[in-house]
Order: C-alpha cells, then sequence, then structure tokens
C-alpha cells in the first residue's frame, strides 16, 4: 500500500521489507502501520479489521497513543516521540503531518466551534500543543510547543502561545518536515 509507505519513508527513509522489519520497532509507526492495515478493510465485521483493531487497543495503553481508526489522516505521516497523543475521531489531517508527544487535537461539543479540527498539509504540530474545534489549519503551518489554537490559521503561518498568536512566515516547516516520499 502506497500510504504505507509514504509513512515508512518519513522514519529515515525507511523502505522495502528490511526497512518495514526496522520501522515495526519504532512505537509510532508500527501503531500507524496497525491503523492503516485496519481502515484498509472496509468490511466492519471482517476478521482482520477485527484483529488489527485489537491489536490497536492494545498499543493505545502501552503506547498511550489513542487516534481511531475512523480518523481521516493522510500519507506521510510521523509520530515523533509516543505518548499521549488523542485525536479525535472526526478529525482530519493532511498529508505529511509530524505530531509530537503530549497532543491533544479534539472536538468541541457546543458553541460555534462545535466539531473537530481540519488540519492541511505539511503541518508540524509541537509538544503538549492543544488543537481543538471546528477549526481549519491551513498547509505549510508550524503549531510551536505548548499552543493552545482555537481559532483558524491560513497557509504559510507559525502558531504560538496561548492564546494563539499567528505569524505569516512563507516556509514555516522547512527543516521540520523532513522525507517526503511523493505518492499522491
Amino acid at each position: 500500500m502506497d500510504i504505507i509507505k509514504a509513512d515508512l519513508y518519513r522514519y529515515n527513509k525507511l523502505s522495502g521489507v528490511k526497512g518495514l522489519l526496522r520501522g515495526l520497532m519504532i512505537p509510532g509507526f508500527r501503531y500507524m502501520f496497525l491503523m492503516r492495515l485496519a481502515t484498509s478493510h472496509s468490511n466492519r465485521k471482517s476478521i482482520k479489521r477485527i484483529f488489527y483493531k485489537l491489536l490497536l487497543r492494545r498499543y493505545v495503553y502501552k503506547y498511550g497513543i489513542q487516534i481511531p481508526v475512523s480518523a481521516k489522516i493522510g500519507e506521510g505521516f510521523y509520530i515523533g516521540h509516543f505518548g499521549s497523543i488523542v485525536v479525535s475521531e472526526n478529525a482530519v489531517i493532511g498529508n505529511n503531518c509530524n505530531i509530537a508527544h503530549s497532543v491533544t487535537i479534539g472536538q468541541t461539543r457546543r458553541g460555534s466551534r462545535k466539531g473537530a479540527p481540519v488540519i492541511g498539509n505539511n503541518v508540524w504540530i509541537g509538544t503538549g500543543s492543544v488543537i481543538v474545534g471546528k477549526i481549519t489549519i491551513g498547509n505549510n503551518v508550524l503549531i510551536a510547543p505548548l499552543t493552545y489554537l482555537t481559532i483558524d490559521v491560513p497557509d504559510n503561518c507559525m502558531v504560538m502561545g496561548n492564546p494563539a498568536k499567528i505569524i505569516e512566515k512563507e516556509n514555516a516547516t522547512e527543516g521540520h518536515i523532513n522525507n517526503v516520499l511523493r505518492t499522491f
């Protein structure tokens, strides 16, 4: 599957069978590998899908990563450090995005921002960031560590702080989004 190849390549340009075996030793890739396999089976009652979901449930507790199979995540997803990662089942994340530990991408259930975030391509999300509500984050956006984000962010920006401050920057994620395999 191309999506698994793109995810694997993000981890030090790993590829092929040897690369896959090395990648499976990396908790973030292992979690996403199982998630991709679970989502590849459209039949909800498929034995393989149920098996992969059971393995994922185990890794939720082992690694502290909670990304539901129903979340829409593009190819080239990179988990830099595992631990305390929570993503809403209704979140949409684009291609070639990085996420660090202690990140929450959640939904709100009331108010004008009721819903979950839609995150563009080439987005870097720093440690301890919280992104909540029906907001749109553009392409090529760097979200600094410990940022609390509840507002829309246009393309080519850096975001930091609480309340979030948006700074336009042409190459915001340059040097942060590495090892990209273009398959889309």
